[in-house]
């Protein structure tokens, strides 16, 4: 067995593992979620909601994970990154929430076919509603204020590092030269192979309706690498977009978005 030092300082278990930890935790509720989610009025709290739960317990594994890893990580960057990064995660995110709008200034009603269905022009009002665990406790602001903070920390923070870590800060370069020291690839180098592989994955972790959104959104965000060289820039953009839904998936009640 490794020592866990020389594991600690491995560079690519640091990219891999804590974006591996936090898909896996939430295997078991997607293909047995029969087992532990139980919609009916006098089930616990935790079946009723699981996602409640699993979610701070995801961002836990992850912080933890990072923070051991913490060392393999360069998050240098300039005051122009941080710029690109904030403007880019807004032109980002506009584009990605710019079909259940349309859903909702063109007054359609319900789910949608045809071209419609697969551009995403789609309700997306059923989803992660922090209301429904305060209402169970008898409205308590205080458990609604928790379970919306934790929301955001983990839509913020925990998934904009996890992913922007492995896919621009690892897969972009492992790509490059899978078979070599992959890691003298410079951060940003461009190629057409990283940036169908990288983008096409990063659409494929989505929901189907998701998908033409999160094509336009992991383009920007490739260009943002190549153009700032910087990891960090990619981490904003990510937080900012996923900032600026939670927002707007709270103000307009679409809590399918997040």
């Amino acid at each position: 067995m490794r020592p866990l030092s020389e594991i600690k300082n491995d560079r690519t278990l640091a990219h891999v593992v804590p974006l591996v930890a936090f898909m896996v935790i939430m295997l078991p509720w997607q293909f047995v979620g029969d087992l532990i989610e139980w919609k009916h009025p006098l089930a616990p709290w935790w079946r009723r909601y699981p996602e409640h739960w699993l979610y701070p317990l995801q961002s836990l594994i992850a912080i933890a994970l990072l923070r051991f890893f913490r060392k393999n990580y360069n998050f240098k960057v300039s005051p122009r990154g941080v710029l690109i990064g904030v403007l880019m995660g807004a032109v980002g995110i506009g584009f990605w929430l710019l079909p259940t709008h349309l859903h909702m200034v063109l007054g359609l009603e319900g789910d949608q076919e045809g071209w419609l269905k697969w551009f995403g022009v789609m309700p997306r009002d059923d989803g992660f509603n922090p209301q429904d665990l305060s209402d169970i406790f008898g409205g308590s602001p205080s458990v609604y204020w928790t379970t919306l903070i934790l929301r955001f920390f983990r839509a913020v923070v925990v998934v904009a590092l996890v992913e922007e870590i492995f896919w621009r800060g690892f897969l972009m370069r492992f790509l490059l030269n899978p078979d070599r020291d992959y890691w003298a690839v410079p951060f940003g180098k461009p190629a057409w192979v990283s940036y169908a592989v990288v983008t096409l994955a990063f659409v494929l972790v989505h929901q189907p309706v998701d998908y033409v959104g999160a094509f336009v959104f992991g383009s920007i965000m490739y260009g943002v690498a190549v153009w700032t060289r910087s990891l960090m820039a990619c981490v904003i953009m990510h937080g900012v977009a996923n900032l600026l839904m939670g927002i707007y998936a709270l103000y307009y009640a679409k809590y399918g978005l997040w």
